[in-house]
Order: C-alpha cells, then structure tokens, then sequence
C-alpha cells in the first residue's frame, strides 16, 4: 500500500466512523505494505475479501466467480476498498454490489489511482477522473442502489507519486450525512465534490491538468531557461577566448 492510502485510509475512520458501527466489509483486504486494517476502530468487526488467500484475507472471492458477493443486503457499516478497482475488469458492477451490501446511513470509501504505472494484479484495467464519483452514483441508482456522494476529490501526489481518486459515498438512511470533516481539507487536493454541502455536482478547486503534466510543464521550462543560459555562455567572449584551452583539454584526455 502506496503512502497516501494509507494516509487516506486513516483520515477516513477518523472522520466517518460513527459509534453507533459495528461491521467493515474491505474489497481487497490482502496486506502489502500495509493495510487499511491497521485503523480498524476499536471493537469493530472486521471481514477482508480479495481474489487469492493471503495475509489479512478473511473470505476469497476468486475473479472469475461470478456476482453477486457473497454476503446479504445491508449487512455492515462500512465498505473500504483501496487500489483495487483499477485491476477489476467491471469495476462499475462491483461497486454496485458494495452500496448493495452497506446498511442505509453507511459509507463506502474508494481509492483508485488517477495516474501512475501500468501494474497487474493480475490485470492493470483503470485510472479513474475527478468525474466518476458522479458516474458512479448515477450507475448505482440505474441498477437500484442509490447512493449519494459525501466527498470525492484528487490528491496531491507524495513520495511514492500516485495522485488517488478518494471517494467517500452515503447510502440514505434515517440520519443525515454526519462526519467530523472532509478528508480534503487534511492534505493537498484538488477537483473537490462535496455533497455534504448539497451540490455535488458542483467543483471546487477545478484544475484541469493533472499532477504528471505539471510537473512535466515545470520541467520543460527549467530546461529551456537551462539551454537559454547555456546558449548565451557559448555566444560570450570568454567562451570563445577559452575554446583553444578547451580543445587543448579534450586532446589530453583522449590519451
């Protein structure tokens, strides 16, 4: 698990969780690096699904099998999945299959890269834009689930360089949205839905570039003023005062 999941991950429990929970269902639970597990809040119970037996895998679901999940309508609290709808071939029925599963007034908390390398496990299908979380909601409510989104947004990359797609979504219930913050406000972010200010439709920080292409504008144009001040030490007099010495140098050293 890349350094801002985990981070991610972690701000979720802290701002979401209510005391009134119980249950956490996480859709590829297999521990690499960490595990979104380590911030289980205390007392709750928690089942890990992935598509091979491992380390913090609770119940396999191989790929090839075939929907629904394996588990009853409405049964747990939360639903968290990290880095893995990326590798699933129809991410969009799955997450069906979670709001299917989470209680009326839980959360689902999603994070899929926006960017980075291509990496099977054991298929690399999926980057996801600042847009699917609206997507997502519209899908679900065609197939009966309906569910509403609480915030969604692209972060900032870090150390290990993955910009995620966060998105924390509520299933309706009695209870009006309730959490203690945004995951966004706690690290730098952009393309921001909020529904829990009642249009999430609406974009707050809109960068229409990504992370990568800045940093590759950034670059290219430190590297022009690099060759623009290389092209004037060439044309200055003293360079061509020291060419003699210069080529002097280059014979010397070819022997």
């Amino acid at each position: 698990m890349h350094d801002t999941a985990y981070q991610y991950g972690r701000l979720f429990f802290q701002l979401y969780w209510d005391p009134a929970f119980h249950e956490i269902v996480e859709l590829g639970s297999m521990n690499i690096n960490g595990t979104l597990r380590d911030h289980r809040p205390a007392g709750a119970r928690y089942l890990g699904l992935d598509l091979a037996p491992g380390r913090d895998v609770d119940l396999v679901v191989p790929p090839d099998a075939p929907l629904p999940l394996p588990l009853p309508d409405g049964s747990t609290d939360v639903v968290v999945t990290s880095s893995a709808f990326e590798h699933d071939i129809c991410f969009w029925e799955t997450f069906v299959e979670l709001v299917r599963i989470l209680r009326p007034g839980g959360f689902l908390y999603l994070n899929v890269p926006s960017n980075g390398p291509f990496h099977r496990c054991p298929l690399d299908c999926w980057r996801l834009y600042p847009d699917a979380s609206i997507a997502l909601t519209r899908w679900a409510a065609r197939r009966g689930q309906p569910v509403e989104i609480a915030e969604s947004f692209v972060g900032e990359p870090q150390g290990h360089g993955w910009a995620d797609f966060v998105a924390v979504f509520h299933k309706p219930g009695p209870h009006p949205l309730r959490r203690r913050g945004r995951i966004a406000d706690h690290s730098p972010t952009v393309n921001l839905h909020d529904g829990g200010e009642g249009e999430p439709e609406r974009l707050q920080k809109m960068q229409q570039k990504s992370f990568e292409y800045l940093r590759l504008e950034t670059a290219n144009a430190r590297l022009a003023q690099s060759e623009a001040a290389l092209r004037d030490i060439r044309a200055s007099r003293s360079w061509r005062v020291t060419a003699p010495l210069r080529r002097l140098t280059t014979l010397l050293r070819s022997h």
